[in-house]
């Protein structure tokens, strides 16, 4: 962990204002307070904080007219008044540091564990731009993930982008920690979007343990924070993460979820009138998850760092229809599927291999490999074609050799894909051809 340094201090001391500009409230009601004395200071997206009877309450411009703002309050409006006295913050931004490494912080850089924490010395914005598509890096070298089948059938890279699909109680978090701690990376951020609070130190203290949150940077927004905080989390998270980015290092991003990010912009926007069109949510939504995902992935030319993001998605009774689930397939370079009857018959991960598919095969693996990987999805997929008739004793041995070495072989790849106990890529290889010389 880095040490805290005078430039921390000296930053901290920096953000003090001498003087703010200030308004007065002069509507509440509709889930929104109106504000009159700040449309020349304030802009779209600004913080501001509430001086309600009952103490500060923060708040987030989200509209702006002739007459006033109209800011989404952080908290129930509880105390607030006509006349309520609101200072204009300035725009939502974040210092990261090297110091946040092994902390649990909220989206306004706020320690939530409890011990002090001071700024780092640059600015950036929780809303970044991805870097140019046209000076980007490609994808880099296979990762070692600690489980085989992502040592094998399913490769992550440096600086790629995959999602996990999966409905409540699969196993998504418990793969997404295993991950966390397995994972070759530098840097571990991770995002909880609208997590029950009492599973916040659970998952920081016994599902990461002291291990995994000595390269850990958490940022967390509880569920029951307002929809502001849980929007900025999955953004705040990728900030610090594009910190440490742009300082050369390897970084693991994990989002979990990205339903309860849209879910959170879905109230703002309903409360800014913007009329629900893909399936309840607003068309804002595509450009919002698209853009957080872009600033994620390889940097550019002029810099050695990497982004390689895990986005979790909550899909309800495994739609992968969803408007949130399309969109995620269609802009990251790989999806894992996790299914709920797997889950049940005991085998974690609950993979769905023939769901799955990561975008960086075939480059990521040798013509040796790759052929490897493809006998095996062709005997899963015969297993799956007529396991119906295997199980109702319709099928009789010998008459189609494929089903025969596809019976053999299932239990074989079943425990393969349930082991994660492989440090490397190439012992996973081997223990796969083990599998498969074993198919008949």
């Amino acid at each position: 962990m880095s040490r805290i340094s005078f430039e921390n201090v000296e930053a901290s001391v920096r953000d003090l204002r001498v003087s703010r500009a200030m308004g007065r409230i002069s509507s509440v009601g509709g889930g929104s307070v109106r504000v009159a004395g700040l449309t020349r200071a304030a802009a779209i997206g600004d913080l501001v904080r509430l001086d309600a009877a009952s103490g500060p309450i923060g708040g987030e411009v989200i509209g702006i007219d002739a007459e006033g703002i109209t800011v989404l309050t952080d908290a129930t409006p509880r105390g607030l008044a006509i006349g309520t006295r609101v200072v204009h913050l300035g725009p939502a931004t974040l210092s990261p540091d090297d110091s946040w490494v092994g902390r649990i912080i909220d989206p306004l850089g706020r320690p939530l564990d409890g011990r002090p924490l001071l700024p780092g010395t640059t600015r950036r914005g929780i809303d970044g731009d991805a870097p140019e598509a046209a000076t980007r890096r490609g994808l880099g070298a296979r990762l070692s993930t600690g489980f085989c089948v992502f040592n094998t059938f399913l490769p992550l890279v440096r600086g790629q982008r995959i999602g996990l699909f999966a409905g409540s109680g699969v196993g998504k978090s418990t793969l997404m920690a295993g991950l966390a701690q397995k994972v070759q990376a530098d840097i571990t951020v991770i995002a909880l979007v609208g997590e029950r609070g009492r599973e916040l130190r659970e998952f920081t203290d016994r599902v990461l343990g002291p291990e995994g949150m000595a390269r850990c940077v958490v940022v967390a927004a509880t569920s029951d924070q307002s929809a502001s905080m849980r929007r900025r989390c999955a953004p705040a998270a990728m900030s610090v993460a594009e910190h440490f980015r742009d300082q050369g290092k390897q970084v693991l991003l994990l989002t979990d979820s990205v339903t309860r990010f849209a879910d959170a912009h879905r109230e703002i926007a309903l409360t800014q009138g913007e009329q629900p069109s893909l399936q309840g949510h607003p068309p804002s939504l595509v450009p919002l998850i698209t853009g957080l995902c872009e600033r994620a992935g390889p940097g550019s030319m002029e810099c050695a760092g990497d982004i390689t993001a895990i986005f979790t998605v909550l899909v309800a009774g495994s739609d992968m229809e969803g408007a949130v689930a399309d969109t995620l397939r269609g802009v990251l370079d790989g999806h894992v599927v996790l299914d709920r009857q797997i889950a049940e018959r005991g085998r974690f991960p609950a993979i769905d291999l023939l769901r799955s598919v990561s975008r960086a095969l075939p480059h990521a693996a040798s013509d040796q490999e790759n052929t490897l990987i493809a006998e095996g999805r062709r005997l899963i997929g015969a297993f799956e074609r007529a396991e119906m008739m295997i199980q109702a004793g319709l099928y009789a041995k010998g008459s189609d050799k494929t089903i025969d070495s596809a019976i053999h072989a299932h239990p074989l790849l079943d425990n393969f894909i349930a082991q994660s106990e492989t440090k490397d890529v190439h012992g996973s290889f081997v223990s796969l051809a083990r599998c498969l010389s074993r198919k008949s």
